[in-house]
């Protein structure tokens, strides 16, 4: 029997695949409670956003969107704002203070009673509107001029400590289309980099136990998916906490055996732990394509120190002639960080020169952020902004012709693609991805081919390179 109708809902997810997996199981539980959810935030009862807290360009997205969702709310065509996740748990009450006129603050472990801070906005809502309209006029954002107290006990805050066990993500109303999905298969990190500030906003590393990732995986399964993505702060570190060892390995041995899954892919794979066994799982089990994400953050041993990354360039140098080695067509994903506190410029010259000879299929780089609260802020030797936005430039110069040449190098190739959808751009072709592409972060095949739906998967000649991106023609039966 479905519950009665409380209201609408309007749901905005920010920041990584781990922060998506929270907002979908956030949506099933509105949706659970009687909330009726609608595409655009005008008319809808309450907007929730879903915040990303990681570093200040993403902050600043994240303040843009409840800013705009509070211009909304003041015009009157939206009831209430809600604000969730990383920048919520970083910030705290603070944030009020910041955004004034935001009804409710939810932490990033207080996801599962979002259905619960819902219903009490609405009914304080509720019940300011009917008693005058000097009432209605405390819920206009006047938080300017008020002391933090007096803003903070206007309004509803929910923050829980990390958990100490796993969090289900069972019953999610998906915002990924149908045939993929992210699977959670930790929380938090146990990392100690000195740049990062996720730790304190996800707590520690928990494992979520063998048999809970399988029983969700066949739950998605249920739910029409075909490529699974495996996403965590640290997937290699799997197992560790629970366990007393790490068991990636284990788990997607498991993974393999389940009916429905064509694809299985990983992110967010640190450069420690890869034990022979995972590194002959990845080579050898069916389901696993020939994809990893290795997020390297430098290559020089000084810098890697001064992060604490407890790895060493030999290190990385032995792991990815290993990787390379025993996957043939192995497609390597990686991050770096330029601009460090204390980078020389000799420090820099290596990573470029590294860049060159690894020849990562996929690479982004990031000027490093300056994090409030993160060890790094001690460091000496801070740089300039426009040094940092340089040295990003010219490491990002230098993958261009390692990224444009791979895919020349594709083109007469057969590969294996995925649907999904249309192409908004192309009339008569598909958007897919091959093995090497993640959705929404790498890159797109165009496709051309009769019959082809969202989630197909098939064989696809490339015919050409569209810059980074690839055009192909279906030439094998879809599956």
């Amino acid at each position: 029997m479905n519950p009665p109708v409380k209201g609408t809902f309007s749901f905005i997810s920010l920041g990584c695949p781990k922060n998506l997996v929270d907002s979908e199981r956030m949506l099933g539980k509105m949706v659970q409670d009687g909330y009726i959810p609608v595409n655009t935030p005008e008319d809808a009862d309450v907007v929730i956003v879903n915040t990303c807290g990681f570093i200040e360009p993403a902050r600043q997205e994240s303040l843009g969107v409840i800013r705009e969702m509070l211009a909304l709310k003041e015009q009157g065509k939206v009831g209430s704002v809600v604000v969730a996740g990383c920048l919520a748990e970083r910030k705290k009450e603070d944030l009020l203070l910041e955004v004034p006129g935001v009804d409710a603050l939810i932490g990033v472990f207080g996801r599962e009673d979002v259905a619960t801070v819902v219903n009490q906005t609405l009914q304080a809502r509720a019940q300011l509107a009917t008693v005058s309209t000097l009432s209605l006029d405390r819920l206009k954002p006047k938080g300017r001029g008020k002391n933090r107290a007096a803003v903070v006990q206007e309004q509803k805050t929910l923050f829980r400590p990390a958990p100490t066990r796993s969090l289900e993500d069972t019953a999610r109303l998906r915002i990924t289309p149908r045939h993929y999905a992210y699977l959670k298969i930790s929380e938090g990190c146990d990392r100690t980099c000195t740049f990062c500030a996720i730790p304190g906003m996800r707590g520690k590393h928990v494992t979520k136990p063998i048999e809970e990732v399988i029983r969700e995986a066949r739950e998605l399964v249920d739910d029409g998916v075909r490529e699974l993505i495996l996403v965590a702060q640290d997937t290699t570190y799997y197992g560790l906490d629970l366990y007393g060892k790490v068991r990636l390995a284990e788990l997607l041995k498991e993974l393999n055996q389940i009916d429905g899954i064509e694809w299985i892919r990983l992110l967010y794979t640190y450069p420690i732990f890869f034990t022979d066994d995972l590194i002959e799982t990845l080579a050898e089990s069916e389901k696993i394509i020939p994809y990893l994400d290795l997020p390297l953050q430098h290559i020089s041993d000084r810098v890697l120190k001064r992060m604490q990354r407890k790895v060493r360039r030999k290190d990385v140098e032995e792991l990815l002639g290993k990787l390379r080695s025993s996957s043939p067509g192995l497609t390597l994903r990686t991050t770096f960080i330029v601009g460090f506190p204390g980078e020389t410029d000799a420090e820099f010259e290596e990573l470029v020169d590294f860049v060159g000879e690894a020849r990562f299929e996929r690479l982004g780089a990031f000027p490093y952020s300056y994090e409030p609260g993160t060890p790094a802020v001690r460091l000496d030797a801070h740089l300039p902004e426009e040094v940092k936005q340089e040295r990003r430039d010219r490491v990002m110069q230098a993958q261009q012709e390692i990224a444009l040449g791979w895919s020349q190098a594709q083109v007469g190739k057969e590969i294996e693609i995925i649907v999904d959808g249309q192409d908004p751009e192309v009339p008569g072709h598909l958007l897919a991805r091959g093995h090497a592409d993640s959705p929404e972060i790498d890159c797109l095949v165009r496709v051309k081919g009769k019959k082809l739906k969202p989630g197909d998967i098939t064989r696809a000649k490339v015919t050409a390179a569209d810059g980074y991106d690839l055009i192909a023609r279906a030439v094998g039966a879809s599956r």
